[in-house]
């Protein structure tokens, strides 16, 4: 399998950015860590080895990108609206960096994404802003009102446009709306997962929305890695 540790000086978030690429040929993903994860934990877990025989067979490629958390959502000592220019200035790597990188590596105009517990937020608030790059997302365990969780009574439109439970329910724009119907998005869970109630609203927005989606609720906790992995396996692999 081709792995590629990669890194740039990015200019939206005046710092270097790490990621590690696997694969040369197929449908590109890009993975989002979980809370205070690196680039290098999606391999780290073996999650890269549940999926190896897809991205060897040539039908998928995986690009792990580096978190800013720690100098976002968990900055202790950062004022709620600086965290939420940090978020909107890793929006900008993704879309305005991150995304011509993989569609000049690859060819492929279009990507998934996908996380775990935090990276599925990621995911999700990714695809959603950016349908036309996004069109297949899974979810595993994600939780969806993350301003709410980490600006305490904060709130303006930074928080509301990160906040898919909030933005997607008022969301009447045709362009969006449109592309949301022509894409996919996975909520895959734990029966016993603590946020198990957020992908629960998420697919209720989905099914209002007309939005083509699946909730998988799968039996026992499921906020693990041993479970993830299976859960890629079943939606990737």
């Amino acid at each position: 399998m081709r792995r590629h540790y990669v890194k740039w000086y990015s200019p939206s978030l005046h710092r270097d950015m790490e990621l590690l690429a696997y694969g040369d040929r197929g449908f590109p993903v890009v993975v989002f860590a979980t809370s205070g994860g690196r680039f290098h934990e999606y391999e780290d877990h073996g999650m890269i080895h549940a999926l190896a025989p897809k991205i060897e067979r040539g039908e998928l490629q995986v690009f792990c990108v580096d978190s800013v958390d720690q100098s976002s959502w968990y900055n202790g000592w950062a004022h709620p609206a600086d965290k939420l220019h940090r978020q909107n200035a890793f929006d900008a790597y993704l879309i305005l960096e991150f995304t011509p990188f993989v569609q000049n590596r690859t060819s492929w105009p279009q990507m998934g994404a996908t996380g775990c517990s935090f990276g599925g937020y990621h995911a999700v608030n990714f695809a959603l802003r950016h349908p036309d790059v996004v069109t297949y997302v899974v979810s595993m365990c994600g939780a969806f009102d993350i301003p709410k969780r980490f600006i305490g009574g904060y709130y303006d439109h930074n928080a509301y446009f990160n906040s898919p439970l909030d933005y997607l329910p008022n969301l009447s724009d045709g362009w969006f709306l449109d592309r949301f119907r022509r894409n996919y998005y996975v909520l895959a869970t734990g029966h016993g997962d603590p946020l198990l109630d957020q992908s629960l609203k998420l697919a209720q927005e989905f099914q209002f929305k007309q939005i083509p989606h699946l909730l998988d609720i799968w039996e026992g906790f499921g906020h693990d890695w041993p479970w993830w992995q299976q859960m890629a396996i079943k939606f990737f692999g």
